[in-house]
């Protein structure tokens, strides 16, 4: 009898383990090491339901962790310059979600926006992330994956303060025009189809790379920079949790990426682009021209003769 009853107890607790590994959900540590408040927004993917929490305010130094379904698929950003008007009506300068409230509830960011992208426990148990670019730039962000048993774990993102250089065709000013705070996609900025890869330019063979594309290419060659940019730009890891960093400091993620030897191909920032990006409030006119004249040399290196 007493047998028995240990039989069935170890069984009980198999399946219970196994049940508690089924419904495990990732942690997700959102910090904030930019120098102002900070209001970040989740949205969840197409037949994924919403989050409890879809947006808050985090103030600068401090991090807010997020118990995310084992399946879930969806987007994180970061919004800036949020306030309430007379009516208490709650909106961003940039990635404002148009809920009226903090908690976006469903929407999603108006470009230009930096967007950390995850589909947990997809195809092979892999979780699949990136961070994008495609819909414009606002803020710095890092993605590090922490536990990981499976994929290449490595950290993804874009560390550079890309608003003081960014070409004057794609600025966001603020509404006084002192100061750009963010810096728009060249699809938004133009509604060309050469540049938003659609109508005769929808596949990977007729869309490639502009010269506006390389210029977050080049300054953050992790991040996607257009549509098909999926070969320098997506990464995997399996049953991880994560961390997303709002404007981390470049050489300390650089050193602890040397420390991990996370093995991936690219670098995870242009160091020529961290002393220019540094340099533009002193000299913003000619860091950018610089800048500029670097993306369209390489530009120019890869077209076909």
């Amino acid at each position: 009898m007493d047998r028995r009853l240990l039989l069935y107890g170890t069984i009980l607790t198999l399946l219970a383990s196994s049940f508690l590994s089924e419904i495990h959900s990732a942690s997700f540590k959102i910090v904030n090491k930019c120098r102002r408040t900070i209001w970040p927004g989740l949205l969840s993917g197409a037949n994924t339901p919403q989050l409890p929490t879809t947006g808050f305010s985090l103030r600068s130094g401090k991090s807010k962790t997020v118990s995310i379904p084992k399946y879930w698929s969806g987007r994180i950003w970061g919004r800036t310059l949020c306030g309430e008007d007379s009516t208490g009506k709650f909106s961003c300068m940039t990635a404002d979600c148009g809920s009226g409230k903090v908690e976006c509830a469903g929407g999603g960011a108006k470009p230009p926006a930096t967007l950390a992208e995850f589909t947990l426990n997809g195809a092979g148990g892999l979780d699949f992330y990136d961070v994008s670019l495609v819909d414009g730039y606002n803020l710095p962000m890092l993605v590090v994956p922490r536990g990981g048993t499976g994929g290449g774990c490595s950290a993804t993102g874009c560390l550079v303060d890309l608003n003081g250089a960014c070409p004057s065709a794609l600025r966001v000013a603020r509404e006084n025009g002192r100061g750009t705070v963010a810096c728009r996609s060249a699809c938004e900025a133009f509604a060309d189809p050469r540049f938003c890869c659609s109508e005769a330019y929808s596949t990977p063979d007729t869309c490639g790379p502009s010269i506006y594309s390389l210029f977050f290419k080049y300054a953050c060659p992790r991040a996607y920079s257009y549509a098909y940019d999926d070969k320098t730009s997506t990464y995997t890891c399996a049953s991880a949790d994560y961390m997303i960093i709002f404007c981390p400091s470049p050489y300390t993620s650089q050193k602890l990426l040397g420390a991990r030897k996370d093995g991936a191909q690219l670098p995870l920032v242009n160091k020529t682009t961290m002393y220019m990006a540094s340099q533009h409030a002193s000299s913003s006119g000619l860091v950018q021209m610089q800048f500029i004249a670097a993306i369209f040399l390489f530009w120019l290196l890869i077209q076909p003769l």
